[in-house]
């Protein structure tokens, strides 16, 4: 387009667009006025207060990370630099269920003890919040990056009903729409559920589509971390129900195979069902993951809460169902890393795996895991080894999926490397080495598709009147540096990041904002 405008405050000249639907790259500058994108063409004798040479360079829209858990990190490290050296400019938050809202001052405190594993958050850095709104209010121009988030399931249920194994009775029933409702007006994208996980599991299917009703009035999105205990084939299955009979759409967290034969299955059942629903998922491109050690734990361990979980340990008939679940679900203690414990003790064991640790300790398996369940307060994060990066290779390509890193950060910690290295991955070694699909199609799973699966309005796309979220790099050598065994290192080729307009990340280093932070709290529309 002619430039229509005397002085733009930023011109981006000179550089290739890969604009997020997919469609062929070509050159033009690009034309940033406040938080807009207002011109894309031949910039060449327009004005600007700041004209950026990105010649030679991908400019794209920002990275869109669908599945994280930086909810308690974005708190404390308003520019949090694992996240944004790779490119992403929105976080959609309050996944797998589970989250710091909505809440009670009495649940509060349950939930930043069983979420220290995952999120860090401290009691004392507790501000008070209890809605949903409220939470994410907090990220409003105080971070670095936009967000979104969800109505986790967990947090609603216990509110209703506590956190012990009970059915849901119809009063309940009542009260947990009603905060899904809340929450949906408060700008949530949707619900999401962590059903292996607590207070969730034990929510059945017809609990499940009530409360999914309730989204599908806003158009939103069910996005679930499935009953994997029960099999992943079988927990899509259920989900697509819940989506059939609630109305609303259906997202599948965190997707990978165990093997061959099973990925089969996946991509089969992927093309099957996105005919009965509206349907996508998400993947990271890695085959190993990472989660809490507490995950092991029979159910019952959080009967009375999170807090209650410690005196729960000391009851024989838990420690006898924790031995029960180890032999129903055998571990190679030998591909699980040992990846963060809170406590001094037990960091040596850091980076080494649980076979190690076992060993080291010279009790049996089922007793030396449940005493570091206890002397680290339930919260060690473990790193598993499920077999090579190939297996994910697959499910990456179809065309149902977007990309969300799943990233688990710990300061120290031998964290999963994805946390720093998930768009990278995609958009250079995916690419460039293993030709999985087209730089295009890359940027569009981790931009465009994400913007539209979770009702991001203008965002995703680098096209006049969005918003000026952009990344811009340099598609020879963008690649991902951190690995298993040395993971806090950012990605290489990532030469800039703009969020609404401002510049967040400039030749690898940090923008440093004295007043408010460019970062926006998101509302869903669809």
């Amino acid at each position: 387009m002619h430039d229509t405008h005397d002085l733009y405050d930023t011109i981006l000249s000179g550089g290739t667009i890969i604009d997020g639907t997919g469609g062929d790259r070509y050159t033009a500058d690009v034309g940033i006025t406040g938080d807009r994108i207002v011109s894309i063409g031949d910039l060449t004798d327009a004005e600007a207060a700041r004209r950026i040479d990105v010649s030679g360079r991908v400019v794209a829209p920002g990275f869109i990370d669908v599945h994280n858990h930086s909810d308690g990190w974005l708190l404390k490290r308003p520019h949090f630099l694992p996240k944004t050296s790779q490119g992403f400019t929105t976080e959609i938050l309050m996944l797998d269920g589970i989250s710091y809202a909505p809440v009670r001052p009495d649940t509060a405190r349950q939930w930043l003890f069983y979420l220290r594993g995952l999120n860090a958050l401290r009691l004392e850095e507790y501000r008070g919040w209890e809605s949903i709104g409220e939470f994410l209010a907090e990220f409003d121009r105080a971070a670095a990056q936009n967000v979104a988030g969800h109505v986790p399931y967990a947090n609603v249920r216990s509110l209703a009903c506590g956190f012990g194994k009970q059915w849901v009775d119809d009063l309940q029933m009542k009260v947990i729409c009603g905060e899904v409702h809340r929450g949906m007006q408060e700008g949530a994208v949707g619900i999401s559920t962590g059903l292996d996980y607590i207070v969730q599991c034990y929510a059945t299917t017809d609990e499940l589509v009530e409360a999914c009703k309730v989204i599908a009035e806003y158009d939103g999105v069910y996005t679930t971390h499935v009953r994997y205990k029960k099999g992943i084939l079988d927990g899509i299955r259920e989900a697509v129900e819940i989506g059939k009979r609630s109305g609303c759409r259906v997202h599948i967290s965190h997707v990978k195979g165990r093997d061959e034969e099973t990925v089969e299955a996946l991509l089969k059942m992927f093309d099957e069902v996105s005919g009965e629903v509206e349907f996508s998922y998400e993947c990271y491109p890695y085959q190993p993951g990472s989660t809490m050690l507490n995950y092991l734990l029979p159910y019952e361990a959080w009967d009375d809460g999170p807090l209650g979980a410690m005196s729960r340990l000391e009851d024989s008939t838990v420690r006898a169902h924790f031995r029960q679940a180890l032999e129903a679900y055998p571990l190679n203690l030998d591909r699980m890393t040992l990846a963060w414990v809170p406590g001094k003790d037990n960091t040596e064991f850091q980076g080494r795996t649980l076979d190690h640790y076992v060993d080291a300790i010279g009790l049996p398996v089922e007793e030396a895991l449940y005493s570091l369940l206890i002397e680290e307060r339930l919260a060690p994060l473990i790193v598993f080894n499920e077999g090579e990066d190939q297996m994910i290779e697959p499910l990456l390509q179809h065309e149902l999926c977007v990309i969300g890193s799943d990233g688990i950060y710990h300061d120290g910690g031998t964290v999963h490397p994805r946390v720093y290295g998930t768009a990278p991955r995609i958009i250079g070694p995916c690419v460039r080495d293993r030709k999985l699909f087209s730089l295009e199609d890359a940027v569009a799973k981790l931009t465009a598709k994400s913007a539209d699966a979770y009702g991001l309005k203008d965002r995703g796309r680098v096209v006049e009147s969005a918003f000026a979220d952009l990344v811009v790099f340099d598609p020879e050598t963008v690649t991902d540096r951190a690995t298993y065994e040395d993971p806090h290192q950012r990605a290489e080729g990532i030469d800039l990041v703009l969020v609404n307009g401002e510049v967040i990340l400039e030749a690898g280093e940090p923008a440093t904002f004295d007043g408010p932070m460019p970062g926006r709290t998101l509302r869903y529309e669809r």
